[in-house]
């Protein structure tokens, strides 16, 4: 007899654990040139306030005895990146990493016209099995995209090994709206809006149907500083943003 396949959540499709990571992929790819203007119609410009306050939170140095690495995971076009290298005016040194090209197309593109371009380098990778040596980066930051990963624990898992002892992680991400009230508005919002808003950006609605139901199915803010705990990080904390619409998990290597 055959082994049963394992499975997992592609928005509210059940789907094999392996089959996945293309159907992720395909979302990616569909939407990659318009990603970064869909974010700002679906949060109202509010996601780049919560990419800044990470990124202050994270407080890069901004001068050194050694090189200050940091790995931004799922960071495709940039925006994370190019924020971390300004902040520490040219000092840190980020490898932006995605397992999609067409999001690493659209970022290398745009790091052309960065103050810092030389402060950056593209890796096309998986967060699952990152090709890293242990204990090779300072800081190890993820907005928006832990919740497409297929095993979110084996990639936290990869974070821990890549950090050096003292290495920091950061993950942004959506959240359960938790606000009486707010919580029902905002799900009205992201089921009638969000899908027709990117069929007329992009000219498909079913990313965004499949956003939405992403951030529903993503662990709640407990059970997700659980698994960070699990994969080895320690004082590990979060904030919640905007009624928490997403929230900011912090923890270190220590």
């Amino acid at each position: 007899m055959t082994e049963p396949s394992q499975t997992t959540h592609f928005g509210e499709r059940v789907v094999a654990l392996e089959d996945k990571q293309g159907l992720v992929n395909k979302v990616f790819h569909d939407v990659a040139d318009r990603y970064d203007l869909m974010n700002d119609l679906m949060s109202v410009g509010v996601h780049r306030l919560w990419k800044d306050a990470m990124v202050s939170e994270l407080a890069p140095p901004k001068a050194g005895s050694r090189p200050y690495r940091v790995l931004d995971m799922a960071g495709g076009t940039g925006d994370i990146g190019e924020r971390i290298v300004n902040a520490s005016f040219g000092y840190a040194e980020v490898v932006v990493s995605d397992i999609n090209a067409d999001m690493l197309r659209v970022g290398a593109e745009r790091a052309k016209s960065w103050r810092y371009p030389g402060q950056v380098q593209f890796v096309e990778a998986n967060a699952e099995e990152l090709p890293f040596e242990d204990k090779s980066f300072d800081a190890y930051t993820i907005a928006f995209g832990i919740r497409n990963v297929p095993r979110i624990q084996k990639a936290l898992d990869e974070a821990h090994r890549v950090l050096k002892r003292g290495g920091r992680i950061l993950v942004l991400e959506f959240s359960q709206v938790d606000v009486p009230g707010f919580d029902s508005v905002y799900r009205l919002y992201s089921d009638q809006l969000i899908p027709p808003m990117g069929r007329v950006v992009t000219g498909d609605a079913q990313p965004y149907q499949y956003f939405i139901e992403s951030i529903r199915k993503f662990p709640d803010p407990a059970s997700f500083s659980s698994m960070l705990g699990k994969a080895g990080f320690k004082r590990v904390k979060h904030q919640s943003f905007t009624g928490n619409i997403a929230t900011l998990f912090s923890g270190w290597k220590l």
